[in-house]
């Protein structure tokens, strides 16, 4: 039986759980899949990965932020769960939409893995350089670098009225763009959007604090989102009405 489903407002920010969001959202309805989902990559042993967040991610400017939900799998139920939303957001994207999912090193060959499981086409690998402000450790490189794995549904027309795209992106972290414990910059986000054609919906599940859907507002897109912490939710939205 085929799924029932119906047309969501755009420019929505729906807080819950991402799979009852992308189940209710119709075939095709989404131009490209931006997102920043839990990388599930803190700690080495399983206890320390379920820690909560602010345990498990500390960051260098002595700020405090709300725990956020769903860090907690091993690598092998991390992998299965990135298969469902993927596969979802496969059925709801359009034929040739640009896909973008960040992920640290730690996470790299799952979500690779995960991004061709559910059917997409992996293009590549971009680089978020977070520049030398990160925590230094003496006597090993810094964790200067986290990435974004990046391909299509299907072939992607070079045509789209795209440009050509960084493929290192350089920005800081400052500490008032900073809402969300491991938050991207709104600078970053803002470049990283412009691979959706112009105009067109950009879908979030992980919304956060909101920085994608900010971002994409401010580039003249239109977007669709998903938080599961009522708390950031709220963060996002109160950005999104400023």
């Amino acid at each position: 039986m085929k799924k029932q489903t119906q047309s969501m407002p755009l420019n929505t920010l729906q807080q819950g759980d991402c799979l009852k969001f992308l189940a209710a959202l119709p075939d095709h309805s989404a131009d490209a899949l931006i997102t920043d989902p839990p990388y599930s990559s803190g700690g080495l042993h399983i206890s320390a990965k379920q820690a909560v967040t602010s345990k498990k991610y500390l960051g260098s400017n002595g700020a405090s932020y709300p725990e956020f939900l769903g860090d907690h799998r091993d690598q092998r139920s991390h992998l299965h769960w990135s298969l469902l939303w993927l596969s979802e957001c496969y059925r709801v994207l359009k034929p040739g939409a640009p896909v973008c999912l960040f992920s640290d090193w730690r996470q790299l060959p799952t979500t690779t893995d995960a991004l061709q499981g559910a059917g997409f086409l992996w293009r590549g690998i971009t680089v978020w350089d977070k520049t030398e402000g990160v925590r230094p450790q003496p006597g090993r490189f810094r964790q200067q670098a986290e990435y974004v794995v990046w391909g299509s549904k299907g072939d992607m027309p070079l045509q789209r009225g795209v440009g050509v795209l960084p493929g290192v992106y350089r920005v800081s972290i400052k500490a008032a763009d900073k809402h969300h414990t491991t938050g991207k910059p709104t600078e970053l986000m803002r470049s990283l959007v412009k691979i959706c054609q112009p105009g067109g919906v950009i879908l979030d599940p992980f919304a956060g604090s909101g920085t994608t859907l900010v971002a994409a507002a401010q580039e003249g897109y239109q977007w669709l989102g998903c938080e599961l912490s009522a708390e950031y939710a709220q963060v996002a939205r109160q950005r999104l009405a400023a």
